[in-house]
């Protein structure tokens, strides 16, 4: 097995089941959602979907953080507090060779979807929209996305 080349769904693979389903029928409700709205309301989601944080980016903030308060509590109140900035990199390291770390199912559970879940969502409204051909309602869009 080669270390970090498929990395496309290595967060889903280390999600529980349920937990992928519950972000699956959210991506879908809000996909439905949308497709009742005019194109201006699609193009609107569509730029927040953009902005929209995924795992990566808030494990990084995350993880950056309490390293660097580790780091700060060690310099200026007890150095034991290096340890928390130790496990952190730890933690973040295994998330970049296997996919998963201690944070990654409380941010699932809070419904923090990875770059792919976002953007098969972005891409549903853009077929939803029109951009795309033979796409006329909020499944055939998903398919159409899942077929890229």
């Amino acid at each position: 097995m080669s270390m970090g080349t498929d990395t496309k769904d290595r967060v889903r693979k280390n999600t529980s089941w349920g937990r992928n389903l519950k972000i699956d029928n959210l991506t879908r409700e809000n996909i439905r959602q949308y497709s009742k709205g005019s194109d201006r309301e699609i193009a609107d989601r569509i730029k927040t979907l953009r902005k929209k944080w995924d795992m990566e980016r808030t494990l990084e903030l995350n993880m950056s953080t309490l390293a660097l308060t580790g780091l700060a509590l060690s310099v200026f109140a007890d150095k034991r507090w290096s340890i928390l900035t130790g496990v952190v990199l730890g933690f973040f390291a295994q998330h970049a060779i296997q996919g998963w770390c201690p944070p990654l199912p409380l941010f699932r559970a809070m419904k923090v979807r990875t770059r792919t879940e976002i953007e098969e969502e972005k891409y549903a409204l853009k077929a939803l929209r029109g951009d795309f051909k033979n796409v006329n309602s909020p499944e055939e869009a998903l398919l159409a996305v899942k077929r890229v």
